[in-house]
């Protein structure tokens, strides 16, 4: 399941013989892909950005006169990526919003093309269990082979095939060590499969799940096999809109000690300092300082380290 509007506002967007052209504030392929919300994408050789959403190819490449969107048409981007691009949020008011702050205006300044992505719900679940304690090429390497094995063949772009992600269905049953040893997920084979089975069986349910507070979201995501409250936190914020969502990983972890709390603290109080302090626009100041910071390294202490 997906994250909808009803209304969509005017965007400005016209057809042309490359592309549909989309004119919009607060949008860059580039900010929106790298700043880790999400890793089912490919960098062509142009620069542009091939992305899979909802058995969808499309294509994405920042010209001077806007954001080039390919291989889609006009039909497509209103029925599905006009909400998987957050393009109802007025990014503008959020940033003034936090402007008064020094730090996150220039953060937010920095990141000035991101949006946060409405991502599917299924796929956002695995891919972050995937994601923990692993690196970007190896996360998105590990959804490639993934959605290559068990999902269906939806088309070429570019001379690279494309598939879709599997679904509950198609990983309930894996033996775990097939996982492993063909997809690379390590130690998250068992909760890959466990997770998928509990899906499967009904333990969430989109529709009255949304109407949960969201501590009672979170909790009921981590009973999901293989998710703790990072991993929750980034479904909730990715998949189910709820934007006073703070997820802590260690790069934010950082950027937090250095740039507001001036020393080092648990994880918990990292979050409670940025839910306290940033309320209800918690989950795009997160966006913002994470790429900011892995970006520019700070608080980074291992030299060695990506």
């Amino acid at each position: 399941m997906r994250y909808t509007t009803d209304e969509k506002k005017e965007v400005n967007i016209t057809e042309t013989t490359e592309g549909l052209l989309l004119k919009a504030d607060s949008f860059n392929p580039t900010h929106i892909f790298e700043c880790g919300q999400a890793f089912n994408f490919h960098i062509e050789d142009d620069g542009s950005y091939t992305a899979v959403f909802l058995d969808k190819i499309v294509n994405l490449l920042e010209t001077d006169a806007g954001a080039l969107i390919r291989n889609i048409s006009i039909e497509d981007f209103y029925e599905y990526f006009y909400d998987y691009f957050d393009l109802g949020t007025d990014y503008s008011q959020i940033k003034a919003d936090i402007a008064d702050n020094d730090i996150l205006k220039t953060a937010s300044e920095y990141g000035d093309g991101i949006r946060i992505l409405n991502q599917e719900n299924f796929e956002t679940i695995i891919s972050f269990i995937i994601s923990q304690n692993s690196g970007i090429t190896r996360i998105k390497n590990s959804i490639r082979i993934l959605s290559e094995r068990y999902g269906k063949y939806i088309g070429e772009y570019k001379g690279r095939p494309y598939y879709s992600f599997p679904r509950p269905e198609d990983l309930a049953h894996l033996d775990h060590a097939e996982l492993r040893e063909y997809v690379r997920v390590g130690y998250r084979d068992k909760s890959i499969v466990g997770t998928s089975q509990m899906i499967l069986d009904g333990h969430l349910d989109w529709e009255m799940d949304q109407k949960l507070a969201t501590k009672d979201l979170q909790k009921k995501l981590m009973e999901l096999p293989g998710i703790g409250p990072k991993v929750a936190d980034c479904i909730l914020l990715f998949t189910y809109h709820r934007r006073e969502t703070f997820p802590v990983d260690v790069w934010i972890k950082r950027v937090m000690e250095t740039l507001f709390i001036g020393h080092e603290v648990p994880k918990k109080l990292v979050d409670n300092y940025a839910r306290e302090y940033f309320g209800d626009n918690a989950g795009y100041v997160q966006q913002y300082l994470f790429y900011y910071g892995r970006e520019e390294k700070i608080g980074k202490k291992n030299p060695r380290e990506t």
